[in-house]
């Protein structure tokens, strides 16, 4: 496998909260697929007829490699639409946005920051309601900007019989819903915890970037059968080297500059669906659960202002 040694060393780093919120966002995938699988197995058996090898499977990250842009800056434009928040909150999400993309890096009080202040507002909130609006939103925002090679690259491992998985720092509850609209079996996201259907302002364990995104890959194995050796991964970032370097089959879809000089150096396998301009623009370095979080924050202010 790719890259085992660098891959041992970054798993003895992986915190207690990345293993939790694997493990939490590992269980949500597959609690959201069985419920998908009662609802209409016969479709499914008809739409993916298990062809291949049912011990292999693809993990696909969302922002940039599966959709263009960040998933939760098109869910908060959809909630702007709505009148759910004002200009100058828009405008400071935007310019979030913007820093953590040309900075590249990932400030800790930054983001403990955005996540505390997200977690705050969306207390008391149901889990139903941002399911709805994210129905709603996909198709004015998201479907349209969906990269057909990376789709068709998931609807190749489909045709084969196997199983495909969004993996991404977005709420597994807006992931679960691009996931659906696609035809995949699932998604992995951030696991914010819930009782009876209700946000009680608290994550389970982290959002799920970097570690905590190879360590929902492992607990969704492992809980499936699936030989990761057979496995395959696509990510844009070089914040999921952990997750590529845990399959026997990694690919780096339109990938920022330290994501190409690792795949370059492991001989893995690069596509690239962006013009050059458009490359010139995505292809900056990007802390994706930063932004995820940020995004977290931007969604969560539209939901608090609609309520009061």
């Amino acid at each position: 496998m790719a890259a085992l040694g660098w891959l041992t060393s970054r798993r003895r780093s992986a915190t207690a909260r990345s293993v939790l919120a694997g493990e939490a966002s590992a269980e949500a995938a597959r609690k959201s697929s069985q419920d998908a699988d009662s609802q209409d197995a016969s479709d499914q058996e008809a739409q993916f007829p298990v062809l291949g090898d049912d011990r292999a499977a693809a993990f696909f990250d969302l922002d940039n490699t599966v959709m263009q842009g960040a998933a939760l800056f098109h869910f908060g434009r959809g909630l702007y639409k709505r009148k759910f928040f004002e200009t100058r909150d828009l405008a400071k999400f935007a310019w979030q946005q913007a820093w953590f993309r040309l900075a590249g890096v990932e400030d800790p009080e930054h983001m403990q920051d955005a996540r505390d202040s997200a977690l705050s507002i969306v207390k008391g909130h149901r889990v139903a309601e941002l399911m709805s609006i994210g129905e709603e939103i996909y198709d004015e925002y998201m479907a349209e900007r969906i990269w057909p090679g990376t789709r068709a690259l998931a609807q190749a491992h489909l045709d084969a019989g196997q199983r495909v998985w969004l993996v991404t720092a977005a709420p597994v509850e807006i992931a679960t819903v691009i996931a659906r609209r696609l035809g995949l079996t699932g998604a992995l996201g951030t696991v914010a915890e819930s009782i009876g259907g209700v946000y009680t302002g608290r994550l389970v364990g982290e959002p799920l970037h970097g570690p905590a995104k190879a360590e929902a890959v492992r607990a969704l194995a492992a809980a499936e059968g699936l030989d990761l050796s057979r496995c395959a991964a696509y990510s844009d970032s070089h914040n999921d080297i952990p997750m590529l370097s845990l399959v026997g089959h990694p690919y780096a879809i339109n990938p920022d500059a330290k994501l190409r000089k690792h795949a370059r150096t492991y001989d893995w396998r690069l596509r690239d669906y962006r013009t050059a301009r458009k490359a010139a623009k995505v292809g900056l370095p990007a802390a994706a659960g930063v932004g995820a979080v940020a995004g977290g924050t931007a969604a969560a202010i539209a939901l608090h202002r609609r309520r009061r």
